[in-house]
């Protein structure tokens, strides 16, 4: 018995603590760094996103350009024996400076663009380690639910050999059968929940596999100096959702300039008959039917709506802040605990559970449930672990660090 069973009992019991080991492992190479964040580069949506953002640099480099082109006019007219021609140019003036307007709300259209592709790199990074992390703790799952129904296969030997020499009783063995039934069905779960893990790691990392999923263990104790005003003001979805503003108080600020008429100015030169002819034209549009005070007013409107939206999305994420890093202070303070508490008892709890089912101290139904109360121990511990990281890394990500986080790793 203490060859097989136990066995399998001390490797269970000690496996919580290479958790710790595992989380707080010494720092890869940075080729895993390099690695990741090409995997991330690499994803579809990303790829979609930067294209996104190439087209609003686009947009906004042809918004800084003058806005009106030179016109050129040719007549050619016959009158007689005459042949009546000029040839002239005009140019409409940028009277009121909408070009410079237009400069202005393209560096902040610039500015919106960029910080909306970082918040989706680092919604994509987080997703992207949030699957790392729960490959695994499926992984963990997956070792731990093999390694408990073998141990229940040598349990369920040992009852029979037992029974045969009449220590056991029949009922002992039909016990000993329903405990493995669920294990079965825990280590079907373990697995299937493993595939998936795989499948999402997959999904979110093209050229991932096993060997890259250690992460950084620096994520789970890198300590930041940025206040908490800091990591507001400069979280991409608000810096996005200011410029955004901007950009529409400038919207409204064309508008009104455009609702000015600017003036046109020409030359032509020509002939007519015999007689050479040199003219100058000046044209400016009325805006006595219509003075576009309506399109004025809705611009300022949309202006409004925009730093509305702005103040709602920073208030909106302080909160996301402060709710993100109690989450992670309680699992923080668990997880630690825990690991505190289970430091060297696997060795002695295995002893305990041996001598006192071998001696008779403990039945076979008391024995059983002790097995059973180990085993969702173990997976809370796992589960524990894994909440604790999950919160980690939503922290980083609410905070607007967690791309500057891999960096230092």
């Amino acid at each position: 018995m203490n060859k097989y069973l136990f066995k399998y009992f001390i490797l269970g019991c000690l496996f919580v603590l290479s958790l710790s080991r595992v989380a707080f492992a010494a720092t890869p190479s940075l080729e895993w760094t390099l690695w990741f964040q090409n995997q991330i580069q690499q994803n579809p949506e990303i790829i979609a996103a930067r294209e996104k953002m190439n087209a609003a640099f686009s947009t906004a480099e042809g918004r800084q350009n003058p806005l009106y082109n030179p016109e050129l006019e040719t007549e050619f007219e016959r009158e007689g024996d005459n042949d009546n021609y000029s040839v002239g140019l005009s140019q409409t003036i940028d009277w009121w400076d909408k070009r410079g307007v237009r400069a202005q709300q393209a560096g902040y259209s610039r500015a919106a663009a960029r910080q909306s592709f970082e918040f989706i790199f680092q919604q994509k990074t987080a997703e992207s380690l949030q699957a790392l992390i729960e490959w695994q703790a499926a992984r963990r799952q997956s070792i731990l639910s093999l390694q408990q129904e073998s141990q229940m296969e040598t349990l369920i030997s040992l009852i029979t050999d037992r029974q045969r020499a009449g220590d056991l009783s029949q009922l002992d063995a039909e016990l000993a059968l329903l405990s493995f039934s669920q294990k079965l069905n825990a280590t079907a779960n373990a697995q299937v929940r493993l595939r998936q893990s795989e499948a999402r790691a997959n999904e979110l990392l093209p050229g991932w596999s096993s060997k890259q999923a250690e992460i950084p263990s620096e994520l789970w104790s890198i300590s930041t100096l940025r206040s908490k005003a800091e990591m507001i003001d400069e979280h991409p979805a608000v810096t996005a959702a200011k410029a955004e503003w901007e950009v529409f108080v400038k919207s409204a600020k064309l508008v009104k300039l455009e609702s000015k008429a600017e003036p046109t100015f020409g030359i032509n030169a020509g002939k007519t008959g015999v007689e050479n002819i040199v003219s100058v034209t000046f044209s400016i549009p009325l805006n006595v039917r219509n003075n576009f005070s309506a399109e004025v007013r809705a611009a300022n409107q949309e202006a409004l709506s925009a730093e509305a939206s702005y103040r709602a999305i920073r208030r909106k994420q302080e909160f996301a802040i402060e709710s993100s890093r109690a989450t992670l202070d309680e699992y923080q303070q668990r997880y630690k605990r825990l690991n505190s508490l289970l430091k060297g008892r696997g060795q002695r709890s295995e002893n305990l559970l041996d001598k006192q089912w071998s001696s008779g101290d403990m039945s076979t139904t008391e024995y059983l449930l002790a097995l059973q109360q180990r085993a969702e121990g173990l997976v809370a511990a796992i589960e524990l672990q894994t909440q604790f990281q999950l919160a980690r890394i939503d922290w980083l990500f609410q905070s607007g660090q967690l791309a500057f986080m891999l960096k230092k790793s």
